[in-house]
Formats: structure tokens, C-alpha cells, sequence
């Protein structure tokens, strides 16, 4: 059977280079400030999308992101890993939103997509680390989910069978399509980009991408309309615009504060064991363990 798959990920700052200027005053992400990475989870996620789609010919894998224009990127990368195409979510009015808002917007996208069999994302996100939207967009779709996959082993009449990663243990469960899914870490990391895929998707674009342009590539895109990255605001999902955004968000930061770490001393000691010993004796003195 031939499924239709489509696959939430977010474009995510990324948070091993953190610096002051991280958020902005009124509590969200100062995303120009910090270099933009694919989620890592919605990359496990992606992966088990594509073992789906390896299994059951004919199967499409489909990247929904939602984003400033700069997130298009996730979709490329996508496609650079076998994905077959790509929605790009983008308005202001999107902006600020949590994960209330950003699950109500996802789930208007995929109704106009129709005809879903498994909606897959990472479990998480690494610049909020709630694992909310992706059972959030089940519920506002009325799709049963199953959390905590680590491996999708199979789906057959209707049905998917998926291994969890639990805390003190693992679980297989079954479920009726259409299933939302959402993928830990420790599941199979994502396969690498295909060469042949960067060479065919690397001019890919949305609207807004080409009119920044100072080239025009307007007969490259007719001739190969697999380049036209699909670009939808508010008004293109159905969305009621005091449900999307910081006006759709019941959660408001009420303070921020920055710590900087800063090394006020170093030490440096070998791997003998007498150094080792002495290391440990003087980190239980100060209290800093034990």
C-alpha cells in the first residue's frame, strides 16, 4: 500500500552557541541572532518517513515547516534526503507563536493537504523542549498518536506497529491510520544528503525566495516546476488569525535571565590516579559534589 506521510519539522536556533542577545524583551527567540539548524528529532523523524516510503512503493514523504522565509531551507534539506516536496508556513502574523498557536496553524495546513495516512515529527524541539506540538496537532485533528518512537516497524491494512522508548524500558504497540507519531532521539539518526538529490533540488525555491533573486531563473522554474517550493500565509490555511501567533498564545514569558558562566580559575591535571583522587577530594570540600 502507498502511503501519504507527511513530516513536521522546525528550523531551530541552535542552542550550543547561545550568547546574551538570545531573546528579546518581550520573552521570544532572537532568531537572527543565532545560527538556524534542522531540529534533531524531526530529523530521526524524517528518516523514519523515508524507511516507510523505501517499503511501500509509491509512498510520498511531504515536509511541512512553519517559519520566516529562511526555513524554506528545511524543506531543501529534505528534499536532499529523499523527501518528494514541501509547504512553507510563513506570516507574519505566525510570529511569537507557542505551542498552542504553532500546533492550531500545523493542523489548518494539513487539512488542506488532505488524505493523510501518518503525520511524523521529532518528539521535541531543542529551543523549547516541550514535546506539545506534535500531540497537540493529533488532538486538533482527532487522529489517535503514538509518543515515544523509536521505530515505526511496520504498516499494513490500515494499521502501524511502532516501537517505544520509554524510561524503563520499550513497548510495541499498534494503532489505526491515520496515526500522528512522534520520534525520540534515540531512534535511527537520518541518512546523509543524496548527491544526486542536492544537484536536482539545490535551486529550489518559494515566491518570496525568487523575487529576492537578482538573477531571473523564471524559465529554469517553468521548466521544472519540482523547483516551486509551495508558500502559504493565514488566509491560504483557513486560519483565524486570533488563533495563530503571540495573539493566539496563552503562554507569555513573565522574565528572562541570562547566566553567563565564567571561569574565574582553571586547573589542569593528568590521568593518574593520585590527580584523579585529589580532584575528587577537593570538588567534595568545596561542595560541589557530594
Amino acid at each position: 500500500m502507498s502511503l501519504n506521510i507527511i513530516v513536521l519539522a522546525k528550523q531551530v536556533p541552535d542552542t550550543r552557541n547561545v550568547g546574551k542577545d538570545a531573546m528579546k524583551a518581550d520573552g521570544t527567540v532572537n532568531r537572527a541572532a543565532l545560527a538556524a539548524i534542522f531540529n534533531p528529532e524531526d530529523l530521526n523523524a524524517l528518516e523514519q518517513a523515508l524507511r516507510l516510503k523505501d517499503k511501500h512503493p509509491g509512498s510520498k514523504v511531504t515536509v511541512l515547516t512553519m517559519g520566516p522565509g529562511r526555513a524554506a531551507e528545511i524543506i531543501r534539506e529534505g528534499l536532499y534526503r529523499g523527501a518528494d516536496g514541501g509547504y512553507l508556513l510563513t506570516d507574519r502574523a505566525f510570529a511569537g507563536a507557542d505551542t498552542l498557536a504553532t500546533s492550531y496553524a500545523l493542523a489548518c495546513a494539513i487539512r488542506k493537504i488532505e488524505q493523510v495516512d501518518i503525520i511524523i515529527c521529532g518528539r521535541q524541539a531543542i529551543d523549547g523542549d516541550t514535546a506539545q506540538v506534535g500531540p497537540q496537532v493529533a488532538e486538533k485533528l482527532g487522529f489517535p498518536q503514538i509518543t515515544y518512537a523509536e521505530e515505526i516497524i511496520e504498516v499494513n491494512n490500515g494499521k502501524i506497529i511502532v516501537k517505544r522508548r520509554l524510561e524503563r524500558g520499550i513497548e510495541v504497540v499498534e494503532g489505526s491510520l491515520p496515526m500522528v507519531v512522534t520520534v525520540n532521539g534515540t531512534a535511527p539518526d537520518c541518512r546523509p544528503r543524496n548527491a544526486k538529490l542536492i544537484q536536482k533540488y539545490k535551486y529550489a525555491k518559494t515566491v518570496t525566495e525568487k523575487q529576492e533573486e537578482s538573477e531571473d531563473y523564471t524559465a529554469l522554474f517553468d521548466a521544472r516546476p519540482y523547483l516551486n517550493l509551495t508558500e502559504w500565509s493565514v488566509n491560504d490555511v483557513d486560519c483565524d488569525v486570533k488563533k495563530v501567533g503571540l495573539a493566539g498564545s496563552p503562554t507569555k514569558v513573565k522574565k528572562i535571565e541570562n547566566v553567563v558562566f565564567q571561569v574565574k580559575e582553571s586547573k589542569t591535571i593528568s590521568g593518574s590516579d593520585f590527580d584523579v583522587e585529589e580532584l575528587i577530594k577537593e570538588l567534595i570540600a568545596n561542595h560541589t559534589i557530594g
